[in-house]
């Protein structure tokens, strides 16, 4: 069978993160969306997304394929459910469609002609930015289960500090001494080629994946999750970080979402809670204004290739856009558009050549290429990110 992710109903909602990416590439947990079902499944599955995204993210169709809700991370029941289609069958969560068998020569999907399958069993979707923080700790346990099934841990030096021994799970080639992990409280598991630096304090749940770093005398709070090629530092509390991203020095960040190929200067410091405690309103892309959350704790959430320098401040609940450049002393505005150049005192437009001029620099440093589908793809963001700028 063909399996085929597509956005659903909530990636607008999920902006500034899928301005860059499909519903189903969004890190959560220890893998991506992607990634998890394409475990369960056993099977490689490719996605169906908006256009401007199509040719890095193609997709293949066959004469019959499932097509399944990316914002629904799979799961052992709702899998078995999944495979299980038949033609003209849908899988229900409420009024969500959460999977349905399609066959490529239907035009129109018209679901009342559909046998609807509900299914009422427990199951983590993401249908807002904050829920990638807020439901990071029981994607990192179910994560953390299907990737350590029926295998033995590296061994873990013995001049480490563990508590909950049993709950952490180190791959090949992790370097780790003289650290302090406490799994008591959830998992942690450590990828390949991880480096854990002397003096860090980890505190579970906690992911980190292959080739990234935690920094000497780090203070990592749970859930966290760092993807891969990450470094970290400082005070660190329930952060999702998706993949060749920064923060490696002091300063803290908490309750937040970081893109790819961000970089926090160093003693950047993020609040996650209001002075006077009040419910959460952040950035709703969908409505063009300040939405309530019902969270009273939420750091910032920044987009791919976005950057800021040393000793910036950003307010609670600040949502950054995609290849934006801040600095400056003062507290920028809690919307910072894609393309921005700039920071409290005012802010301009940070125009795509030199954009890209940065971002080839830096990944050069990981010897990886902008590519020209990548530069499309940052060409169409800027224009459509043009109405929140004042260019």
């Amino acid at each position: 069978m063909n399996y085929i992710l597509f956005d659903g109903p909530f990636r607008d909602n999920l902006l500034p993160f899928t301005y860059t990416r499909p519903v189903a590439d969004i890190r959560i947990g220890i893998l991506t969306i992607r990634e998890k079902w394409e475990m369960h499944l056993g099977s490689t599955i490719t996605t169906i997304t908006e256009d401007y995204l199509s040719e890095k993210y193609p997709m293949v169709e066959m004469p019959e394929n499932i097509m399944i809700n990316a914002s629904y991370l799979p799961n052992e029941e709702l899998v078995e459910l999944v495979r299980d289609l038949k033609e003209n069958q849908a899988v229900f969560k409420d009024e969500d469609v959460i999977a349905f068998f399609a066959n490529d020569t239907q035009e129109d999907i018209d679901f009342g002609t559909f046998e609807a399958i509900e299914f009422d069993g427990q199951v983590i979707n993401v249908e807002h930015t904050w829920d990638i923080f807020s439901k990071n700790g029981e994607a990192i346990q179910e994560d953390f289960d299907l990737l350590t099934k029926g295998r033995v841990s590296q061994p873990i030096s013995s001049t480490n500090n563990i508590l909950g021994v049993h709950n952490v799970f180190l791959e090949e080639g992790v370097t780790m001494e003289f650290a302090t992990l406490n799994a008591d409280l959830g998992p942690i598991y450590i990828g390949k080629d991880v480096v854990i630096m002397e003096g860090a304090l980890i505190r579970g749940p906690f992911a980190i994946c292959e080739h990234s770093s935690v920094r000497m005398g780090a203070k990592v709070y749970g859930p966290t999750t760092i993807g891969p090629y990450c470094n970290i530092g400082g005070e660190v509390k329930n952060v999702v970080l998706f993949a060749h991203s920064n923060k490696s020095h002091d300063g803290f960040l908490g309750n937040a979402v970081i893109g790819e190929w961000c970089n926090m200067g160093a003693d950047t410091n993020c609040s996650n809670l209001k002075n006077n405690y009040a419910e959460i309103r952040l950035w709703d892309y969908k409505t063009e204004s300040f939405a309530r959350t019902g969270l009273q704790f939420c750091g910032i959430m920044m987009g791919d290739h976005s950057k800021c320098g040393i000793n910036t401040m950003f307010n609670t609940a600040t949502v950054v856009g995609v290849s934006a450049n801040i600095f400056g002393s003062g507290f920028p505005r809690t919307f910072i558009p894609s393309f921005s150049w700039g920071g409290a005192a005012g802010m301009t437009t940070y125009l795509t050549k030199k954009a890209f001029e940065a971002a080839e620099v830096v990944m050069a440093r990981r010897q990886l290429q902008l590519t020209d589908e990548d530069k499309a793809i940052l060409e169409h963001v800027f224009e459509l990110s043009r109405k929140f700028r004042r260019d």
